[in-house]
């Protein structure tokens, strides 16, 4: 049983890299953005989509094998890190929902209601808040802090 704990420990934390590390890389794009045209922008907003579907697709290993490492593992679901990391994982779904494909729209086909700048801001800003939303389930899963 000790080995099935940790493998599934391995892909829980393997699904944990897939839907982080991304956006990372994403970040330095952001800066290219601004002035790319035509096939370099198509390429860029395809890598922000990729790392989107990525983000959702590891995201459901990443909960499968949470609920699973939780039950086996023996955690109460009122374990204070265990329930904030609930919380803070349902407000990234619904925040990923609409973070990036509205700002991802204007880039492609323009709109007279908001500026290439402006979606680029938006965006930007998208892209920190889903990571400081992921980096803050990390944190509660790595460090388990007592809460309450």
């Amino acid at each position: 049983m000790l080995i099935g704990y940790r493998l599934l420990l391995y892909l829980h934390v393997l699904s944990a890299v897939m839907s982080i590390g991304p956006f990372f890389l994403l970040i330095p794009m952001l800066g290219r953005l601004r002035t790319a045209e035509g096939r370099e922008l198509e390429a860029y907003i395809g890598s922000f989509r990729f790392a989107a579907r990525m983000a959702k697709h590891a995201g459901h290993v990443l909960v499968a094998s949470g609920v699973l490492l939780a039950l086996i593992g023996g955690y109460s679901w009122l374990t204070p890190w265990l329930d904030a990391t609930v919380i803070v994982l349902v407000a990234s779904l619904l925040f990923l929902a609409r973070a990036f494909s509205p700002h991802l729209l204007v880039l492609t086909s323009p709109s007279p209601d908001q500026s290439r700048e402006d979606a680029l801001r938006r965006l930007r800003r998208s892209v920190w808040i889903y990571l400081a939303l992921l980096l803050l389930m990390l944190w509660f899963m790595v460090a388990k802090p007592a809460l309450w």
